[in-house]
């Protein structure tokens, strides 16, 4: 199998392939809409440092920063129409994400759930997997390619799929709370939680879909603030001190 080189710090990761998990807000940074170059620049440079180390990395990324399909339809619009809508705002994030890695030395592919030959590659998951044997950074776009259906149930099936080792989800906060820390002050941070725990309490970690798919197919699952220097690389190296951990 063709896999980078470790890092020179020699740090042996403990996980051999995961999933990353982008909202398209996450993209954003201070901006009010569209992408950051900034986060773009930063989100490289943290998965050059695990690939170095040898992890298989894939990404999955909503569309939020451009189009929510949802909020529309809630004004309106038809839902299939506005879902296909957000689906195509996915692949414009992917596409940025793959020329921001390929800018710092990685080799990254863009596969779409929806046919758009021109710009990506369709899904298909053979082909998938033997880019993330050779060391390719991939990056999964238009979600699960149906309507109704989010990114967050996008990301726990390509996790299945790719037989993922762990799934991480990207946000703004450090893990998970018992309610919104930015509106809570008593809120406390959860460092471990069962699926079933998550899915009672309804702490809106994921869509409910997506939190069922992970716990009938045991994949664990870490939540962290992605704005944390060196956070993967501390991740992918067996720190669980990082975010919350969600387990069958």
């Amino acid at each position: 199998m063709n896999q980078q080189p470790a890092a020179e710090s020699g740090a042996k990761p403990a996980y051999k392939r995961i999933l990353l998990k982008l909202s398209g807000e996450a993209l954003m940074g201070d901006l009010g809409f569209g992408i950051s170059p900034d986060v773009m620049g930063f989100l490289a440079k943290e998965l050059k440092g695990i690939v170095d180390m040898g992890v298989q990395v894939a990404l999955v990324v909503g569309g939020g920063n451009i189009f929510r399909g949802e909020g529309l339809a809630r004004a309106g619009m038809d839902r299939v129409t506005g879902d296909q809508m957000g689906m195509l705002a996915t692949v414009i994030n992917a596409l940025a994400i793959q020329d921001a890695i390929e800018r710092v030395g990685l080799e990254a592919r863009v596969q779409s759930a929806i046919r758009i030959n021109e710009v990506c590659e369709d899904f298909i998951r053979r082909k998938a997997i033997r880019h993330l044997e050779k060391g390719r950074v991939l990056v999964f776009a238009a979600g699960t390619g149906n309507p109704f259906f989010t990114t967050d149930s996008a990301a726990a099936l390509r996790a299945i799929e790719i037989s993922a080792d762990l799934m991480l989800k990207a946000t703004k906060v450090d893990g998970i709370y018992t309610a919104d820390p930015k509106k809570d002050p008593n809120a406390t941070r959860y460092d471990e939680l069962t699926y079933d725990e998550a899915l009672d309490r309804r702490l809106g970690v994921m869509d409910q879909t997506a939190l069922v798919l992970c716990r009938d197919h045991k994949i664990r699952l870490r939540v962290y603030d992605m704005d944390r220097p060196n956070a993967l690389h501390r991740i992918v190296s067996g720190d669980s001190s990082l975010g919350t951990l969600v387990r069958v």
